[in-house]
């Protein structure tokens, strides 16, 4: 057996096992001569040879059977071959046609080909001419069933996820989505697939966000993020997504499409506020008694329950500074808690921030004139206003003032200046300090974290302010970032969106 034919039959999926394939191949001809002379060559390659004496014998062979290649000749009487591609190509479009024709007739090859056929061969023809053509075709129905397979793969696994998944083309109709997307978006279609989005989609935050990514410029690649919470008379409980959406381009970058992804977050929404509600039921409990520790502990120190030996009061007043850092802790764990329950979304107004950061340097001033550190304040004569929560404002600009302070070498300045964009009113607290490690400036957000170093083992803190700063401006839809070298001070920027209008 010829190596290349023996190798054909088999095919590696893209898994790496090795499946035995073993080609089918039909020739229909009415000259007996033709139909032996190709089993006889097709034989010797390896192949499954069935052989169909006209037209009407091969249609009810292919009826019966599958067969991966057809040898087919155009001029038989009774049922011509065009009769019987039409109909292969109706039945299965997956088989491979190879037209079989006289010299007289290679203009009906051709059109052959333009209806379906894969290739032709002139009769006469030789052995390896007739090898080489079905061999050619053998690769073309080997890549069509790895395309097959692919896809069957690709759409099995893409059904069992559970999370909901859609592809929509440049003109925004489906081309997959799965059950689980359907079952999230509450439709009750068994198929999408051809459907413009604004048919079955009512959601028009999701189609938004859809529509925002197709039109996404060529020179820009952002995956679009977003929840949704989902209510209403035909579901029962509250649903809440999140939403992904991504636009994938052809290698010009032009936009083909985009892939939609939702994600049921609603366990996880409703474990975050039972946290927050636990958080702050405990922090509520305890703080109360530690106040009333710390009266007591301060009527001692005064003096007022007798006199106190030196050590004792270094003792008691280690502990005193103890207590007072559990209690701001409950402080700071209590507004995050009102901040996660989203019960500060209801208490805005228009605040003058220009007022409010000249109060808190004024406030803090006394504590950097003990610590020697000065504070240097740089703002215009007015700023724009913002819808905000005002006593959440005095708790950003208090943390940061008072966090550069503590971090601020005796003699160090901090610099406190504000302006105002077409967006955001934007303000900036730089200090001289002890500066942030790359490692550290990636996590001081997080809740509890405190930077750990012999430069800061002994500056007292509860590592929640600066996500609680983060928090409060998050819920008022702005945002921070730092800026910090070690060694060379930090710069914290807060940005606050303005007023429409203003």
């Amino acid at each position: 057996m010829n190596d290349n034919h023996a190798a054909i039959q088999k095919m590696t999926n893209e898994a790496g096992f090795q499946i035995s394939y073993t080609p089918r191949i039909l020739v229909v001809d009415d000259e007996a001569r033709i139909r032996n002379a190709c089993k006889l060559v097709l034989d010797e390659c390896g192949y499954e040879v069935c052989l169909a004496v006209n037209g009407k014998d091969g249609l009810q062979q292919i009826h019966d059977h599958h067969y991966d290649i057809i040898l087919l000749d155009l001029m038989m009487p009774e049922l011509s071959g065009f009769d019987v591609l039409a109909q292969v190509k109706s039945l299965h479009p997956d088989t491979v046609v190879i037209v079989i024709s006289g010299y007289a007739t290679l203009e009906h090859s051709v059109d052959a080909m333009k209806n379906g056929a894969f290739d032709f061969i002139p009769k006469p023809f030789t052995p390896d001419h007739l090898r080489v053509t079905v061999a050619k075709a053998i690769d073309h129905t080997r890549a069509l069933r790895d395309i097959s397979q692919t896809q069957s793969r690709l759409r099995t696994m893409v059904n069992r996820l559970s999370d909901g998944v859609m592809c929509t083309n440049h003109d925004h109709r489906v081309v997959l989505a799965n059950p689980a997307f359907l079952r999230m978006i509450g439709s009750q279609a068994e198929s999408v697939r051809g459907c413009i989005i604004d048919e079955f989609i009512d959601l028009t935050e999701l189609r938004n966000i859809i529509y925002q990514a197709q039109d996404m410029p060529e020179n820009e690649y952002t995956e679009l993020t977003g929840e949704m919470t989902l209510n209403g008379p035909d579901r029962p409980d509250e649903i809440v997504l999140s939403v992904r959406c991504a636009p994938f381009r052809d290698r010009s970058g032009r936009n083909l499409g985009v892939i939609t992804v939702l994600h049921d977050i609603t366990a996880l929404k409703q474990m975050d506020r039972m946290k927050s509600e636990f958080v702050s039921m405990v922090s509520h409990e305890i703080r109360s008694p530690m106040n009333s520790v710390l009266m007591q502990l301060r009527v001692v120190l005064d003096g007022l329950a007798g006199d106190l030996t030196p050590k004792q009061k270094e003792i008691l007043e280690r502990a005193s500074e103890k207590i007072d850092n559990l209690a701001q802790m409950t402080s700071e764990l209590l507004d995050l808690a009102r901040i996660e329950s989203g019960l500060i979304s209801q208490e805005r107004e228009h605040v003058d921030m220009l007022s409010i950061i000249r109060d808190q340097v004024a406030f803090h001033n006394p504590r950097a004139e003990f610590a020697s550190v000065t504070i240097d304040l740089d703002v215009p004569e007015k700023l724009p206003p913002v819808l905000a929560n005002r006593r959440n404002m005095e708790e950003v600009l208090s943390n940061l003032i008072t966090n550069a302070i503590k971090y601020s070498p005796n003699g160090g300045r901090i610099s406190i200046s504000a302006s105002s964009g077409s967006d955001y009113l934007s303000i900036r607290i730089q200090d001289s300090g002890i500066g942030i490690d790359a490692e550290d400036k990636n996590r001081i957000f997080q809740r509890f974290y405190r930077v750990k170093n012999e430069k800061t083992r002994y500056i007292q803190g509860t590592g929640l302010g600066l996500a609680l700063v983060k928090s409060i401006l998050e819920s008022h839809q702005g945002r921070i970032k730092v800026d910090s070298q070690p060694g060379e001070g930090s710069t914290f920027f807060v940005f606050l969106p303005l007023l429409t209008g203003c």
